[in-house]
């Protein structure tokens, strides 16, 4: 099952939430960083970097064991690490860390979380990814997570984020029937629509994707679309890495 969180709050001064995850790069600069995760769906992850590619574009992408152990997408997670896009953890098996409506209610242990975490970051070293000592960029399984989850990967230099709340993106996993669903023409409108509102744009944003979700109009056949107007709109894209740099 795929979820998001609501993510609601806006960023403190530090680009942070009331959990202490990063959630907002540097307002004053117009870039922004694309970020797609991927758990057990992964359909659209070829189309995504063909698109990226088109473009020069360069992206995040976070994926979880479950994802990796699919050989066709684990040849596809080879490919982004080969096209410069950030590649990072999204935990091994996507456990739920927190109780959706008790967030500060933790349902895993520190040791469960930990080995969960270190097997994700392994195997992804294993495809390549996560080159040198730097810090480990993550964002939690069902980009849910509280305060323990943040602090326990501090200890591991992990550095926890979580998508910039608000442009809707996050809705594009929904599928047809579910009452909440959203076409991948209104996500697109709806996102352009709040890059106009918010009094800082999208500058420093984190705009979270999803690699797939079984849905019949995935949000990819948009995504050309939304780099090209975002450019047109003098903005550059950045990995979460190098946009969080100085976090």
């Amino acid at each position: 099952m795929l979820a998001v969180a609501a993510a609601s709050q806006a960023a403190d001064s530090l680009g942070r939430d009331w959990y202490r995850g990063i959630i907002r790069g540097d307002v004053s600069a117009k870039k922004l960083a694309l970020v797609f995760t991927g758990d057990e769906f992964g359909e659209s992850m070829e189309p995504i970097l063909d698109t990226l590619k088109q473009r020069k574009i360069v992206a995040s992408f976070f994926v979880t064991g479950n994802f990796l152990r699919q050989p066709p997408l684990r040849k596809l997670v080879e490919r982004a690490i080969a096209e410069g896009h950030y590649v990072g953890p999204h935990s091994d098996k996507h456990l739920l860390y927190a109780e959706w409506e008790a967030r500060k209610k933790t349902l895993v242990t520190e040791e469960e979380f930990t080995a969960d975490l270190k097997k994700n970051i392994a195997d992804l070293r294993d495809v390549g990814a996560l080159k040198g000592d730097g810090t480990v960029f993550f964002i939690p399984p069902y980009e849910h997570y509280n305060d323990d989850q943040v602090r326990w990967a501090k200890s591991m230099s992990v550095t926890v984020f979580n998508f910039s709340p608000n442009s809707g993106s996050n809705r594009d996993y929904i599928r047809e029937g579910d009452k909440k669903f959203v076409s991948s023409k209104q996500l697109l409108t709806d996102i352009l629509m709040y890059e106009k509102k918010d009094p800082n744009g999208l500058n420093g944003f984190l705009l979270l994707l999803h690699l797939g979700s079984g849905r019949k109009d995935p949000f990819h056949t948009k995504l050309g679309k939304l780099c090209d107007v975002l450019s047109e709109r003098g903005y550059s894209f950045e990995r979460v890495d190098r946009l969080l740099r100085e976090k």
